[in-house]
């Protein structure tokens, strides 16, 4: 006698489980309609838990597209940094060329100076030199006449 019970009780909790079911998918699209949504935890969120899925996907990929930029931010200050000291390095060794070349253009007028310098050292000596032949010439002259007046002297004694 007790599966008689059994098998009336059973239709009306089937009933009672398919007008639950109904009532319950009811209410869930009342809810929904109103922007009111139940997760798998049966709780009750503004957000539908497909875009709450999505939202939590799309902050994890913001996230890992942060980490990266910050990488890249990383990779590119450090090569920024590095192009830097390469132009300071390029422009201190164009500083020092040009010091070189200038220092050279120095010298090399120095080197006209100094070759003028000996160029007019010459031609003055060139001159004292004629002036000595000159007198030296002019001295031979007066040394003959001297030696002849000296000769005559010593004859006529």
């Amino acid at each position: 006698m007790t599966h008689l019970p059994a098998a009336t009780s059973a239709p009306s909790e089937q009933s009672f489980s398919r007008e639950a079911g109904r009532e319950t998918a009811m209410a869930k699209d009342i809810l929904g309609e109103a922007g009111l949504h139940f997760d798998e935890l049966n709780k009750l969120r503004v957000l539908d838990p497909e875009v709450t899925q999505q939202t939590i996907e799309l902050k994890e990929e913001c996230k890992d597209f942060v980490d990266k930029i910050g990488q890249f931010q990383k990779i590119v200050g450090g090569l920024i940094e590095l192009v830097d000291q390469l132009a300071k390095e390029a422009e201190n060794e164009k500083m020092k060329a040009i010091g070189a070349r200038n220092l050279l253009k120095s010298i090399a007028k120095q080197r006209e100076a100094q070759q003028q310098q000996l160029q007019a050292l010459i031609a003055e000596k060139k001159m004292q030199l004629e002036r000595y032949r000159v007198e030296y010439e002019a001295l031979c002259k007066v040394e003959a006449e001297q030696n002849e007046f000296i000769d005559q002297f010593i004859f006529q004694k």
